[in-house]
């Protein structure tokens, strides 16, 4: 089984100074970020004992869970999306509930209906809501794009307002509330893409690979060999709101807040702040809600690697999860090969991480 590396939160292509936090914790803060830490280091040992490897994708979704963000996983079939989705669930203590999304799949069926039943007592009819699926805390939305748009669309309002509307009655959602999508790529035959407004609603987009040679020989034993340890609830829902709440008060420098920003606003062409590269090679940037999230898995990230402030390191670490979804390579950079990733890549190189 692979290991989980302790310093891989380390690993980054910015390095900067520990300077600018413009605020200091109180301590009780500071104490229940170090519960945090230790709950993640607990976390990633519990989805050892039935993933092997995917280190950087267990980084990358418990980073959105604990910013409060959804995630979409992007991978062929067959690399344990669902399992680890459901072992994450497990591990947090969380309700689950997985929708398997097909082409037949009606709205209603993901959120629920009302329906008409007899009083035994009255004789009188009334309407009934039964919820559907996505009442639960943890929601697996399994290969997303295999159903059409007007399905893909059932979620748009849970995700963003926590909450579905059904026969004129708004029916709120528990916390805490994720949903985990999974999609294959869209080469493959019966997928009808994401439209840009629903793929905003996701923190982040993360690519799951295939494993590395060493990592497919022990999945090939231990799932032939059958013996699987159960999975332990390190956290529960109480745990995960508090946790979050203290996230968001992690300070953060100006410069800090400015270094996303210029991220983000180089990346539309045709705007005074945009990098000749965009203006090239993209077809359209990413809007405000990717400079926020910057900020929000920054923070997260910064806290999980066991600090209470945040540098720029940690913005450009979690740029191309935040961005790959937001960013759209033009004709010409399809056909000279350019992905969201690599245009990504080039942005960093060229905004500086000083503190103008």
């Amino acid at each position: 089984m692979a290991k989980q590396e302790d310093n891989q939160l380390e690993e980054v292509e910015v390095v900067e100074d520990n300077v600018g936090a413009t605020a200091s914790l109180p301590k009780n803060d500071v104490e229940a970020i170090e519960r945090l830490r230790d709950a993640y280091r607990r976390i990633q040992k519990e989805l050892a004992k039935v993933i092997v490897g995917q280190d950087e994708v267990i980084e990358q979704l418990l980073v959105g869970i604990f910013a409060r963000g959804h995630c979409l996983l992007e991978g062929v079939p067959g690399l344990a999306k669902t399992l680890l989705i459901s072992s994450l669930a497990q591990a947090l203590h969380l309700k689950f509930k997985r929708i398997q999304f097909t082409p037949d799949l009606m709205p209603s069926d993901i959120t629920g209906t009302d329906v008409i039943q007899d009083d035994p007592e009255t004789g009188k009819r009334q309407f009934k809501f039964l919820a559907g699926p996505i009442f639960a805390n943890v929601i697996l939305a399994d290969e997303i794009n295999r159903t059409p748009p007007k399905t893909q669309a059932a979620l748009l309002e849970a995700m963003q307002e926590h909450q579905v509307s059904i026969g004129g009655s708004i029916h709120k959602l528990d916390s805490p509330f994720f949903v985990l999508a999974t999609q294959n790529p869209l080469e493959q035959e019966g997928t009808y893409p994401l439209p840009e407004a629903q793929q905003d609603r996701f923190l982040f987009k993360i690519f799951v690979d295939y494993p590395s040679d060493a990592e497919e020989g022990l999945i090939m034993k231990s799932v032939t060999a059958m013996k699987t340890e159960p999975i332990n609830a390190i956290l529960g829902a109480a745990d995960i709101l508090a946790h979050q709440a203290v996230v968001r008060r992690v300070p953060v420098a100006d410069h800090v807040f400015n270094y996303a920003r210029r991220i983000v606003r180089a990346s539309r062409p045709g705007r005074p702040e945009a990098l000749p590269l965009a203006n090239e090679w993209i077809a359209w940037g990413a809007g405000p809600r990717a400079s926020i999230n910057l900020i929000v898995a920054a923070r997260v990230r910064a806290v999980l690697a066991g600090r209470v402030h945040v540098s720029c390191a940690d913005v450009a670490s979690v740029a191309k999860p935040v961005l790959r979804h937001r960013i759209a390579p033009n004709f010409a950079a399809q056909a000279e090969g350019y992905t969201s990733d690599r245009l990504v890549e080039m942005m960093l190189k060229e905004i500086p991480t000083d503190k103008a």
